[in-house]
């Protein structure tokens, strides 16, 4: 079963989001996700979008998403995206 990782990202700080950026993809790649989508404009249709950046990101399993996301690595990363952005993220288990 897929589990999502959706990330809605205001970014205020390009050049410390940059910093993200330049290992981000050293240190996906040695998880079993698959990015989806990156998107800086997205179409909102309903409600109301605060946010400069939608990521999707899916992951095989749960244990691939958390081994990716708790790994020593993506901490040691995270905290650029964090400093230079404001950020609301959810995992989605997807349907059987």
């Amino acid at each position: 079963m897929y589990y999502y990782f959706f990330a809605q990202i205001q970014i205020d700080d390009e050049e410390a989001y940059q910093r993200y950026l330049d290992k981000a993809g050293h240190v996906f790649s040695e998880f079993n996700g698959k990015y989806l989508a990156v998107d800086d404009s997205s179409q909102v249709l309903e409600g109301s979008w605060n946010y400069t950046r939608a990521v999707l990101i899916r992951f095989s399993s749960k244990k691939d998403f958390e081994e990716w996301y708790y790994s020593a690595g993506y901490q040691e990363i995270l905290k650029h995206r964090l400093e230079a952005s404001h950020c609301d993220t959810i995992l989605v288990k997807g349907m059987e």
